[in-house]
């Protein structure tokens, strides 16, 4: 199985939609609110607010897909050929999404202030592909474009305070806690840290 990394295009959001169903409750804390998660991933990841980020020039979003024969991953099938007209899998496997824009949550503003700065907003990747190194592939990625959306600005995100493993992820990165805000997720309010990672 190879993958490989792309801009995401309008024509992608129904797959990053559905993808983004699968992998948005696993990141909630225990005892979320299962219709405030549901909620949340249908006023926050419709098709439509993907199709919008892929042709907004304040959003760059990034998939990755992996190509290759054998299994489909549960949830999330997606076929194709290769170009010498057999078949293979092309699998969207994972997705990271950046915001350029000025914070409007003051806690945010304390972290990184007033100007327009770069949120890594969504970085998810397809449970059955963790651990592959698709997670670290988009990551880097991500923070290959963050300069093209605003230059010489650290880059933030925010995640559940009670998400150890995202946040040594993130830490692996060069991210750093900075401070915390609550995350409104379908009405439910949740703690979470502000990383950081700075420049350099």
């Amino acid at each position: 199985m190879t993958t490989s990394l792309r801009p995401a295009t309008p024509d992608d959001a129904e797959r990053l939609a559905a993808l983004a169903a699968i992998t948005f409750p696993l990141a909630c804390p225990p005892g979320s609110d299962p219709a405030a998660v549901a909620e949340h991933i249908r006023t926050q990841l419709s098709p439509e607010r993907f199709a919008a980020w892929a042709a907004s020039a304040d959003h760059a979003l990034l998939l990755a897909e992996a190509a290759g024969p054998g299994e489909v991953l549960d949830g999330n099938p997606d076929g194709g050929s290769t170009p010498d007209g057999t078949t293979a899998d092309h699998r969207l496997v994972g997705y990271a999404l950046l915001v350029r824009a000025v914070p409007a949550d003051q806690d945010i503003v304390a972290v990184v202030g007033d100007e327009p700065t770069v949120e890594l907003s969504k970085i998810y990747v397809h449970p059955g592909s963790q651990g592959t190194g698709v997670a670290s592939d988009l990551m880097r990625a991500a923070l290959n474009a963050a300069p093209g959306l605003v230059p010489d600005r650290a880059v933030w995100l925010g995640t559940n305070e009670e998400n150890a493993r995202a946040q040594a992820f993130y830490r692996k990165h060069g991210f750093e806690v900075a401070g915390r805000r609550t995350y409104v997720v379908g009405g439910e309010s949740h703690d979470d840290v502000v990383m950081v990672r700075p420049l350099g």
